[in-house]
């Protein structure tokens, strides 16, 4: 599902205007967007936690030519499933 799609869920069962499904899904993930940008962790009770982690420089692998790439180190973006969600898919 793309952010296209998730717009059209929201306006199909919220009773929204379109527009407005628009602003609040938009709203949401700029909101998750900032607070991660500063560092914060978001915790959707039920679906899962969003935060940044700091990943050390290391060594990869091109998936293309095999050769060995250096990759730099820096901060990445995580996802951790909350535990109704994980039951709600097995």
């Amino acid at each position: 599902m793309n952010k296209e799609q998730l717009i059209e869920e929201v306006y199909k069962s919220s009773g929204f205007s379109k527009k407005n499904s628009e602003k609040a899904v938009t709203q949401v993930l700029e909101s998750i967007f900032e607070a991660l940008k500063q560092g914060k962790e978001v915790e959707l009770v039920g679906f899962g936690k969003f935060n940044v982690r700091y990943r050390k420089a290391r060594t990869g692998k091109s998936s293309k030519t095999g050769e060995k790439v250096s990759l730099p180190a820096g901060n990445i973006p995580v996802f951790t499933a909350g535990i109704a969600l994980k039951e709600a898919l097995n």
